[in-house]
């Protein structure tokens, strides 16, 4: 099957599931970038910042884990980073959904050799052995496997493309996904009928004589 068409039933799917239950958090990419590593190197003149070992990343409710990550920021101030993990190993991406008031945490988190995030776009890229997951609390909602999984933050719009077998997650390069079904309201309770009324017991057989 070809895969751009994969692409575009799957994404047809995960508009349905996911986009009336929660939107991304829109106030992270105004959040400021926070790191932790056990070496960095800075580039002035490019803008870059390359830190290395134990790299971890917070910025609003995202958190991106790896073994390198390299952080570019643009003439704009715009911040985007490439996160890679140790050879055999997979980079961490989380982050929470904006959720309606009194309704579980939702969060989204995925795995893979190689996460880009645009912060101008509002983008994640989960390439190579990609995993994106999708929790209702604590609970497993949706699963994506794929080579390549593109998350748009700005419009919770999910695109997975398959590969190469050696490239993805699931057998012979196919895109896989488990999508739960939509929450619905519980059915309104059918009326309860009112009791039929009671007979008054007689002491006397074919009522009263004359």
């Amino acid at each position: 099957m070809n895969h751009r068409l994969l692409s575009l039933s799957l994404c047809a799917a995960l508009a349905l599931a996911l986009a009336p239950a929660a939107q991304a958090e829109k106030a992270d990419r105004n959040k400021p970038m926070n790191i932790e590593a056990d070496a960095l190197r800075h580039d002035e003149l490019q803008q870059t910042t390359v830190f290395t070992g134990h790299v971890v990343m917070t910025k609003g409710s995202i958190v991106l884990r790896g073994a390198r990550l390299e952080v570019h920021q643009d003439a704009d101030g715009y911040q985007s980073g490439i996160v890679t993990a140790d050879a055999g190993k997979r980079a961490f991406f989380r982050q929470k959904r904006d959720t309606a008031p009194g309704g579980p945490d939702e969060f989204v988190e995925g795995e893979a050799e190689r996460i880009e995030y645009d912060g101008r776009a509002d983008v994640v890229r989960l390439i190579r052995r990609g995993e994106l997951r999708r929790y209702r609390g604590a609970t497993l909602s949706d699963e994506l496997t794929g080579a390549r999984i593109v998350y748009s933050n700005v419009t919770d719009v999910f695109t997975v493309e398959g590969g190469a077998p050696s490239q993805a997650a699931g057998p012979g390069g196919r895109v896989r996904a488990v999508i739960a079904p939509r929450e619905t309201s519980p059915a309104p309770a059918a009326p309860v009928a009112a009791p039929a009324p009671a007979l008054r017991p007689s002491s006397e057989l074919g009522g009263s004589g004359k």
